[in-house]
């Protein structure tokens, strides 16, 4: 099975990657009752000396969630950012979300 911190691209100090990985794990799609890490929607997470980013998608871009999902992911890393250093979200639709990305957990809950 694969690590929830395996499913996106890290660029940061190592010892952030694990405790980067659960923040995010935590943030739930209310619509799909499933975590952003299971679904595929973090692509990248690089920690930066100007910024803690986030690069992520959303399954549509006319979900209606975005803006909740995206100030969830802000709050459960900011008090894993480094000191003085702001979260920010990119949201992307290139390349765009596919349900490839869902993670086997997220297969066998929805059915598939």
């Amino acid at each position: 099975m694969m690590d929830a911190d395996a499913r996106f691209d890290y660029d940061g100090p190592a010892d952030l990657r694990a405790p980067i990985a659960a923040a995010l794990a935590r943030v739930v799609d209310p619509e799909l009752a499933l975590d952003i890490v299971d679904i595929g929607l973090v692509y990248a997470v690089h920690v930066g000396a100007d910024a803690l980013t986030v690069r992520m998608t959303m399954t549509s871009a006319a979900c209606p969630v975005t803006d909740l999902i995206v100030e969830e992911v802000e709050q459960a890393l900011a008090p894993l950012a480094p000191p003085g250093t702001p979260v920010r979200v990119d949201m992307v639709w290139e390349p765009p979300w596919t349900p490839e990305r869902l993670s086997e957990r997220a297969r066998r809950f929805m059915g598939g």
